[in-house]
């Protein structure tokens, strides 16, 4: 007998009969067990038929997935898959119209079963479904007046089942004929289309375009993105999302020099603001797909600047050195040159500029843009932040260049390392990833968003220096706080530009440093055994200190306030413990004091010995009373009584949540009960944080072993031991 592991129950259905409960020998040629089961109905020829997973992906059952039946599973005795392949094939050929609408549907279900796509593909399925897409609809295209709904699901199951046979990489696309491409892409173009035709239509093109770099310039021929943009303008995400797709896939295989074509292209038909509007603005949710569709658009678009990135500038080009006199004109507003001064003059009085602008080589600062990354890029930003926020170009400028040698910000320095950072950021140059989803509203908003994005940023970067009191030698430190201060920034997901730069201004160096320290605490350092013992160790010693602050605050003592029956504050008590922490001291006060009350103007004691409980909230007698229910929810969270004898309370309503959670914490800590109160839990974190950091102070860039260092050996003798006697 095998052992259990190979032996599964499962319950087979066949049509009109009642289901079997049987057990499957895993052991067993799969044959077998369908003809152990045919038998068992009194069915003949059992090799033409199979078993089939009963629920909605009706996969069959095949020696290579078997092991997947597991105890319980349903199972379906069903026609083999290439008897339904053969009677499917014969179907779809119908002149019926309802017998060929329901033998499509039935074939665009069955597609998605490998096994069956396998044994439908061998009898020149794909063959024949593509000659019903270029021939055969064209019969069915003169009742499509009378009988659109028919004809649209006709077309729809017949692309769907195409799509679903394609989709298991059998057939190559390399196959297929221009009339079957130009048919595909008509349905595309049409302004008035069945919904699931033509998202059926676009998927394949993606597909060919993807797949295939013979049929992409064959597709290139047959759409336009102005064909394609009416298409984003409507309400149905999945056709927006697989005509981004298509549009991406144009532009991922597109040859390098049409790239910047097709951008210019995209930009003339205002891609980017119908996505903008249409698609990120939608009421509709973005889903995953979508998401990951305008991630890869994102991609390609700033892919576009990866041969401005990579390009050196050449110092002996004229027009690129115009860019560099065009940034010094702006910035010190000098219009044209004085040509009676000496060359030497001249020299000086362009190092000395140059100098001011922040770059690196004085003399010819052309040199500085020859490092790629970021290469003319960086130029290209420098002169877009000059012309388009030319204030705020200039205040930069003209600020470090009145600050001492080595506390100036170098504007040209700093533009050219945050470009090549911006650039690692976005991954500038990187093809796509397949799962990534993370693309960002913000650049959606603007047609020049990475220029902007830089102008942004450099402000920031001339911020932060200030706020760190950096010098040349922090030039780097600075660079590390903007990259994390954009990074930050970025995981919020900003929806605009501004909202990005509003997102950076709360992201001061102050607020970095904030959070460095509170990330610092929850590193894997302080999460090892070590560490966690020394926690562990501390903990109970700054409880203590709290329980005394607690307690010394109820030896202060209060004042409370009372509330009559009609709901108004007619007069104050006070209450304190006692230096010796054994009674509690109250009375009542005819105004609220400025000072301490004394122990001896306290008319009324109650030992704390005598106390029982300490109830809190709604619990509370004084909570429960007539009328006492429509108290608001805030007097309800300051309320607290303290039990003594058999039902006599002593009520409270703290003055606000910081006393109550002291006077809670410090009767709890008399009766030998735990503090719970929030202000106990934060002032634990903050003491205890504060007493670790102190202990391993020393301990900085030290990796703190898991397990102690071994003890010594004892010596052999111990003679160096010196006697006092």
């Amino acid at each position: 007998m095998p052992p259990p592991a190979d032996l599964v129950k499962v319950a087979i259905e066949w049509p009109g009969a009642f289901p079997k409960l049987m057990e499957i020998d895993q052991k067993k040629p799969l044959s077998a067990i369908i003809k152990e089961v045919c038998e068992g109905w009194s069915l003949g020829n059992h090799e033409n038929f199979a078993l089939q997973i009963a629920d909605a992906t009706n996969f069959y059952i095949t020696e290579k997935n078997r092991n997947d039946i597991k105890n319980g599973s349903i199972l379906r005795l069903t026609t083999s898959p290439y008897l339904t392949a053969v009677q499917l094939h014969e179907r779809i050929q119908s002149s019926s119209m309802d017998a060929k609408l329901e033998s499509l549907k039935d074939l665009a279900n069955a597609s998605r079963d490998i096994t069956f796509a396998q044994e439908f593909i061998n009898l020149d399925g794909i063959f024949l479904l593509t000659q019903m897409v270029e021939s055969g609809t064209e019969r069915y295209q003169k009742l499509q007046k009378i009988m659109k709904p028919c004809f649209g699901d006709l077309l729809s199951f017949t692309l769907t089942a195409f799509v679903e046979l394609m989709d298991h990489g059998i057939v190559s696309w390399d196959t297929f004929s221009v009339a079957f491409i130009k048919k595909i892409a008509s349905y595309v173009n049409k302004s008035a289309m069945d919904t699931a035709v033509l998202q059926r239509s676009l998927a394949i093109l993606e597909s060919m375009v993807l797949n295939s770099q013979d049929l992409y310039h064959k597709v290139a021929q047959e759409i336009t993105i102005g064909q394609l943009i009416p298409h984003l303008q409507g309400t149905d995400q999945d056709i927006q999302t697989y005509t981004i797709a298509v549009i991406n896939a144009l532009f991922l295989k597109a040859p390098e020099e049409k790239r910047q074509e097709m951008a210019h292209i995209l930009a003339q038909k205002q891609l980017r603001s119908i996505i903008l509007s249409s698609v990120i603005r939608s009421p509709t949710p973005i889903n995953d797909e979508m998401a990951h569709q305008l991630y890869v658009l994102q991609v390609l678009t700033f892919n576009l600047l990866e041969d401005r990135m990579m390009t050196k500038m050449d110092p002996q080009d004229q027009a690129q050195r115009d860019i560099i006199f065009e940034l010094r004109r702006i910035a010190f507003d000098m219009e044209c040159e004085p040509n009676n001064g000496s060359i030497e003059k001249r020299k000086s009085m362009y190092t000395r500029d140059y100098k001011k602008l922040g770059f690196i080589n004085h003399v010819n600062p052309a040199v500085d843009f020859t490092q790629i990354p970021p290469g003319m890029l960086a130029l290209d930003n420098m002169l877009y932040f000059a012309r388009h926020h030319q204030d705020a170009y200039i205040r930069i400028v003209l600020e470090n260049s009145s600050r001492e040698d080595k506390h100036e910000c170098p504007f040209g320095r700093s533009s050219i390392e945050l470009t090549k950072m911006v650039c690692e950021i976005l991954k500038v140059g990187e093809l796509p990833s397949e799962n990534c989803h993370d693309f960002h509203p913000m650049f959606f908003t603007h047609d020049r968003s990475f220029e902007e994005f830089f102008c942004i940023c450099i402000q920031l970067l001339n911020k932060t220096w200030k706020e760190m009191r950096a010098t040349s030698e922090d030039f780097n430190k600075v660079m590390q706080v903007v990259r994390e201060q954009i990074m930050r920034a970025l995981t919020l997901k900003p929806n605009s530009l501004d909202q990005f730069k509003s997102r950076l201004q709360n992201l001061s160096y102050t607020e970095i440093l904030k959070i460095r320290q509170s990330e610092r605490m929850n590193q894997e350092d302080f999460q090892s055994r070590p560490i966690l013992e020394l926690r562990e160790k501390i903990q109970p010693e700054i409880m203590e200190l709290i329980k005394q602050q607690r307690l010394n605050r109820l030896c202060d003592g209060t004042c409370f306030r009372k509330i009559s029956s009609r709901r108004r504050q007619d007069k104050f008590w006070y209450c304190r413990l006692s230096p010796n922490h054994k009674v509690l001291h109250y009375g009542d006060l005819e105004e609220s004091p400025q000072a301490e009350v004394p122990h001896d103007s306290l008319q009324e004691k109650l030992p704390v010995a005598d106390i029982k409980a300490v109830i809190t909230g709604k619990d509370c007698p004084h909570m429960k009373e007539k009328g006492a229910l429509k108290q608001n929810k805030e007097v309800l969270e300051l309320a607290f009584s303290v039990l003594y004898e058999s039902d006599e309370y002593l009520n409270f309503i703290a003055p606000d949540k910081h006393e109550y959670c002291v006077w809670t914490d410090g009767l709890n800590a008399l009766l030998g009960k735990e503090m719970t109160s929030d202000y106990t839990k934060s002032d634990m974190d903050t003491l205890l944080s504060m007493e670790m950091k102190l202990r391993l102070l020393d301990l900085e860039n030290i990796q703190i072993p898991e397990a102690p260092p071994p003890i010594p050996k004892e010596p052999s003798n111990y003679d160096f031991v010196y006697d006092c006697n």
